[in-house]
């Protein structure tokens, strides 16, 4: 069917009311390093997004945090209420995610400055055509994937060795992580357990006074929301953290350095009312011989012998079951929208034949492979909702140790 599908004509559904593309090659997450590779001055980089010219750039990525949930939380973070209340210039205050919005898609199109489907990384799990099966692409790698086949483009780290100093601090798990290999090679690593921890071996990586660029990763918003929610007390504890983290930063690094705050995806709680298993309804399986990717974001493969009738009827059972609660749409569709960008050929197998993204609160499980707990799950994100593909952009200067910024 995965031929098939793609030679034959679209389905007689109109799909134009998909949202518009995320803004690949201009405003997206793509950009951020790679601007940040032109304002530190490094040739064959372009500055899309006007960062400052620097002789340091600190990108901070707060795992979760989307632009709407900033604004409605603006009293949790007096210290970037106060940046953002000195504008900053022409860099924008919000960039797209990558599609879907989840973390493999988005930090692999952060690392290599391409959309998903040149970076391959379509979802936070997908199928393998080479095995048949699906594999997880962020924390449960697949031992045999491998990761540089997977994602063979250069990253950006990569292309900066010899120009400068490029490092990575994160959580230590990730330093030599699949996903790490995979999308965010090439920097030199330091890990800490603690935010504190992270805030200090920023500055102490930063000490040295050269050309750099580092990338300082968050993810304990993230785990709140998932756990908790995007409106609960614990999820606005960790964006507090996330504020304080952040001026400890602006206070420690060296005065000047250019600090990029940005996110992955945004997020939306789901109740537990509507986390719904479609796979009760054999219409919405009929044909189907994988199902992968996000609850609110789902990837349908259909069985090779599968015919253009099959998915059809696939689409309208899905329709008529949730209406205008979801977008569902074909490969074709998905691709002709640009929603991946460039689909290299080696890629477009392991978007799923169908694709079914939630509109409102719900999402959709699998229960035949979905692990109990993951039910459980609170805030939510991977689809094309404003609330989850929008993420800040804050851009500011570090004050320094003598600072009074905040």
């Amino acid at each position: 069917m995965r031929d098939a599908a793609q030679t034959s004509s679209p389905v007689t559904h109109d799909a134009s009311d998909l949202p518009s593309a995320p803004l690949f090659g201009s405003k997206s997450i793509a950009e951020v390093f790679t601007s940040s590779a032109a304002a530190l001055g490094v040739p064959g980089f372009t500055n899309h997004l006007q960062v400052p010219a620097s002789q340091r750039v600190c990108v901070v990525l707060a795992d979760g945090l989307g632009r709407n949930l900033l604004k409605q939380k603006a009293s949790h973070t007096p210290f970037l209420r106060s940046v953002l209340a000195e504008g900053q210039g022409n860099v924008p205050q919000w960039i797209d995610s990558a599609f879907p919005s989840t973390t493999a898609a988005s930090l692999a199109s952060l690392g290599t400055g391409l959309p998903a489907g040149q970076h391959g990384m379509v979802g936070y799990d997908v199928l393998d055509p080479a095995q048949d099966k699906v594999v997880n692409l962020l924390g449960n790698w697949d031992s045999e994937v491998d990761p540089v086949e997977w994602q063979p483009h250069s990253t950006v780290f990569e292309r900066l060795a010899g120009e400068l100093d490029v490092v990575t601090v994160s959580l230590p798990q990730f330093g030599n992580s699949p996903m790490t290999q995979a999308a965010l090679r090439g920097s030199r690593f330091v890990g800490g357990t603690t935010l504190h921890a992270r805030t200090a071996a920023a500055a102490e990586a930063m000490s040295g006074g050269g050309r750099s660029l580092m990338y300082f990763y968050l993810n304990e918003l993230d785990k709140a929301g998932h756990r908790y929610g995007c409106q609960s007390d614990r999820w606005e504890h960790q964006l507090e953290e996330l504020d304080s983290a952040v001026k400890r930063l602006s206070s420690t690094l060296p005065a000047g350095t250019t600090i990029l705050l940005t996110g992955d995806h945004g997020m939306v709680d789901v109740p537990e009312s509507q986390r719904l298993d479609y796979s009760a309804d054999e219409s919405l399986v009929a044909g189907v011989r994988h199902t992968a990717g996000e609850p609110r974001m789902v990837h349908l493969y259909l069985e090779p012998d599968a015919t253009v009738e099959h998915r059809d009827a696939l689409l309208a059972a899905w329709r008529h079951r949730f209406g205008e609660r979801i977008w569902a749409f074909t490969r074709n569709q998905a691709m002709d929208a640009g929603l991946f960008g460039a689909v290299r050929p080696e890629v477009a197998p392991r978007i799923g034949d169908v694709m079914i993204a939630a509109r409102d609160t719900l999402a959709l499980y699998d229960t035949r492979r979905a692990r109990p707990a993951s039910l459980e799950v609170v805030g939510q994100h991977g689809s094309l909702t404003k609330a989850e593909r929008e993420v800040p952009l804050v851009c500011f200067a570090a004050a320094g140790k003598k600072g009074k910024r905040g």
